[in-house]
């Protein structure tokens, strides 16, 4: 069992890791010799586990996990906290925009009694789109998960063994580290960090990603948008009762009669509409549901470098 173990999902990285490796170890090294590096290739198709599998090879703490296809970032990062026999599991992106120097500063913090200690990006090098686009994403996300979102908060942190092993605990089919880590509680602080510059290349979360993501995590993590489906039933069905009474006094007492038909129409498609989007939000649970009980894994290892 080690001290340490970095968990890394690798995606597209071929430019970077042996740069990440150096940096990780120089950044270790002072904290404890016993640590452990897992690199999880998430079937980027480059040449990234060539490089994690030379890497193994001239440094046994270095492990490799390769997946047998692209699972996604968050069932990359379950199959290494799997993996990780270790006190304390670091989580942190390959682009080296979670730079290695900061760990010590996350793990000292850890070690004055946090289980939880995830670093906060006090200054994003993100463009002001994806900025925005994050930060639109965490205030949708927080509010239909009930959690406290912070968009300068990702997966880069420091989590205790009891923490990780509550979060294995968990097996749903979408994966989400961040809200998963704040569902499980313990004691949690935040560090403010430098963001790095990324390596190379553009981050594979573009704005069609985002709002998947936010999708499926929003239905898997959380029943508020079928409360909020009961609610707006509600108001409908409260404005529609309204429009009856006022009718009803104008037609019977007023002896007004209302005329026409377009208002009639435009109200049947307008309702119709809204009763086949609520279907399928209804319907979108009911799938979830349908692919949990079929129990398929987050992910499925193709190889690795210790066989």
């Amino acid at each position: 069992m080690a001290h340490i173990a970095v968990v890394v999902p690798v995606y597209r990285a071929e430019a970077c890791l042996r740069e990440l490796q150096a940096r990780l170890v120089r950044s270790l090294e002072p904290l404890t010799p016993d640590f452990e590096i897992i690199l999880i290739e998430d079937g980027g198709g480059d040449g990234s586990w060539a490089i994690i599998e030379d890497l193994a090879r001239s440094d046994r703490r270095v492990k490799g996990i390769r997946l047998s296809r692209n699972f996604g970032q968050h069932s990359a990062i379950a199959a290494g906290i799997d993996r990780a026999d270790a006190d304390w599991v670091v989580v942190m992106d390959c682009d080296l925009q979670d730079k290695p120097e900061e760990i010590p500063r996350l793990y000292a913090h850890a070690k004055s009694g946090f289980d939880i200690v995830r670093a906060r990006r006090a200054r994003r090098r993100h463009s002001l789109f994806r900025k925005a686009a994050s930060r639109l994403f965490y205030a949708v996300l927080g509010y239909l998960t009930e959690t406290r979102q912070d968009p300068a908060i990702a997966n880069f942190g420091v989590y205790s063994r009891k923490t990780i092993e509550a979060v294995r605990m968990t097996r749903e089919n979408v994966r989400y580290f961040p809200v998963m880590i704040q569902w499980v509680g313990f004691r949690a602080d935040t560090v403010d960090i430098e963001h790095g510059e990324r390596a190379r290349g553009s981050s594979s979360y573009d704005l069609g990603n985002l709002l998947r993501l936010a999708f499926n995590v929003m239905i898997s993590f959380s029943e508020r948008p079928l409360r909020l489906v009961v609610k707006l039933g509600l108001a409908i069905s409260s404005i529609s009762f309204i429009a009856a009474l006022i009718l009803f006094i104008r037609g019977v007492l007023v002896r007004q009669v209302v005329p026409g038909w377009s208002s009639v129409m435009v109200s049947i498609w307008f309702l119709s509409g809204l009763v086949i989007f609520l279907l399928g939000v209804v319907g979108s649970y009911v799938g979830k549901t349908f692919e949990q009980t079929k129990r398929k894994p987050p992910y499925i290892i193709d190889t690795t470098t210790e066989i």
